[in-house]
C-alpha cells in the first residue's frame, strides 16, 4: 500500500487573476464587480480558485471564462502575488497573467461570480478589491517596458 505524504505545515490556497487589457491608444482593463464576500459589490479583476486537477494557465482561462464569457488565445505569466494579508479568508498566493485583445473581438458579459463586468481607463480604475491595485501597478508596468522594448527596436531598424 503506497503512503500519502503529509506534511505538518498549513498550506495556503492558489488563486489565478487574468488582467485583460484592450491593444488600444487609450487602453482599458475588464473588471468585474463581485456578486459575493469578501468584497461584494467591489470591482475587481477576473480570477479564482485554482482546483486541483488543472494547470494554472488551464484554471486561468476557465476563471476568465466562467466569470466574463471571455477567451483569448495568449496569456502571459505576470508575476505572483503571496502577501500574507492580501485576501481575508486566508492564506491565498495568486498567480497573475496578462492578455492584450482587441475589444472589438470580444462580448464580455457576467456570469458566475460576477454581478457585473466592463472596460475601465487603465490608469483610473475605480476603487478594486484584495491587492489587485497593486497588480493593475504590475501589468501598467510591463505594457509600459514593452512599449518602451518595442519603439527602442523600431529606431534601431
Amino acid at each position: 500500500m503506497k503512503k500519502k505524504y503529509i506534511y505538518d505545515y498549513p498550506r495556503p490556497a492558489v488563486t489565478v487573476d487574468i488582467v485583460i487589457v484592450t491593444r488600444e491608444k487609450k487602453p482599458r482593463v475588464l473588471l468585474i464587480r463581485r456578486k459575493h464576500e469578501p468584497f461584494a459589490g467591489m470591482w475587481a479583476i477576473p480570477g479564482g480558485f485554482v482546483e486541483m486537477p488543472e494547470t494554472l494557465e488551464a484554471a486561468a482561462r476557465r476563471e476568465l471564462f466562467e466569470e466574463t464569457r471571455v477567451r483569448t488565445s495568449k496569456l502571459e505569466q505576470l508575476q505572483t502575488f503571496g502577501d500574507p494579508g492580501r485576501d481575508p479568508r486566508g492564506r491565498v498566493i495568486s498567480v497573475v497573467y496578462l492578455a492584450q485583445v482587441d475589444p472589438r473581438k470580444l462580448k464580455p458579459r457576467a456570469a458566475d461570480d460576477a454581478a457585473e463586468v466592463g472596460w475601465h481607463d487603465i490608469h483610473r480604475p475605480p476603487p478594486l478589491a484584495f491587492d489587485h491595485s497593486d497588480i493593475l501597478a504590475c501589468a501598467r508596468a510591463r505594457l509600459k517596458e514593452k512599449f518602451t522594448t518595442k519603439a527602442q527596436r523600431a529606431q534601431r531598424k
